[in-house]
């Protein structure tokens, strides 16, 4: 494990950031290293998709050409047998996990009369129970070290529909299989908060109120109609829920504008190195 970066709110932490080769991931990656962590870049392939922009070779260069401190992990989120080495991989290396981002997401946007069960099932596996395999392996190390963070990034889409007549994106956007993860991701999340209080360790669920610019949200679609949310924002707000007191703020379903707010911070930009 690299040396301390002094004076920064994650010095000698260890995070892994699923999901981190391009946009909500790579930006929460980034931030983390800001502040001294040294972050376990994951992500299904090390190599470029043609659909998307962003490897997770690069996000881990720009956090080390910054002086930050990162390595990447490939896993397939939907395989138990992954999930378990990733953790192995990440420990034998790194060292033992302080912070847990659950990002990586599979999404369909389908019509529920048509939904197809296979992919209704990968979705359940790499959003919701993959989350929970994955803490359920890095909770032992929290316990034992006395403190932890687990965050789970969700969407505006878990939020239950209101109507008639019913907003657009509900009504036309083929999202209730991916409402009905990210709610379950919301309430099981809410639920190992309580559990885990005595343990110290924090868990929160985040998520963007406005879209944010990333391939994902292009290539689904999801940007038209819709104020949009800079990286940075969610990325600091991310970084609050991995760095405050885990009993005092953990039980929350945050939207990281809103957050932000509350608590008085403007976002810093990204630079995936630590700040001077």
């Amino acid at each position: 494990m690299q040396d301390k970066i002094d004076g920064h709110r994650l010095d000698g932490k260890i995070a892994l950031v699923t999901g981190a080769s391009r946009g909500i991931g790579a930006a929460i990656a980034r931030r983390l290293a800001s502040e001294g962590a040294t972050v376990a870049c994951m992500a299904r392939t090390l190599e470029p998709d043609p659909r998307y922009e962003g490897t997770l070779r690069d996000t881990v260069e720009m956090i080390s050409s910054n002086g930050g401190h990162a390595a990447p992990f490939k896993a397939d989120l939907s395989s138990a047998d992954d999930r378990k080495k990733l953790i192995d991989d990440v420990h034998a290396e790194l060292g033992p996990i302080d912070i847990l981002v659950n990002n990586a997401a599979v999404t369909f946007l389908l019509p529920i009369d048509s939904f197809p069960e296979k992919r209704f099932k990968l979705m359940i596996e790499t959003q919701v129970w993959g989350a929970i395999d994955l803490a359920q392996q890095v909770i032992p190390d929290m316990r034992q070290r006395g403190s932890g963070w687990i965050l789970n990034i969700s969407s505006r889409a878990a939020v239950k529909p209101v109507g008639p007549p019913f907003e657009a994106w509900f009504a036309t956007g083929n999202s209730s299989v991916y409402g009905l993860c990210k709610a379950a991701l919301e309430r099981v999340s809410l639920g190992m908060a309580a559990e885990l209080y005595a343990d110290n360790i924090a868990v929160n669920t985040l998520a963007p109120w406005d879209n944010v610019i990333t391939p994902g949200a292009g290539a689904h679609d999801l940007l038209e109609g819709f104020l949009i949310e800079s990286e940075e924002v969610i990325a600091q707000a991310a970084l609050e829920l991995c760095s405050g007191q885990p009993k005092r703020l953990t039980g929350r379903v945050a939207y990281s504008q809103a957050l932000l707010a509350e608590m008085g911070i403007s976002p810093q930009a990204l630079t995936g190195g630590p700040f001077p």
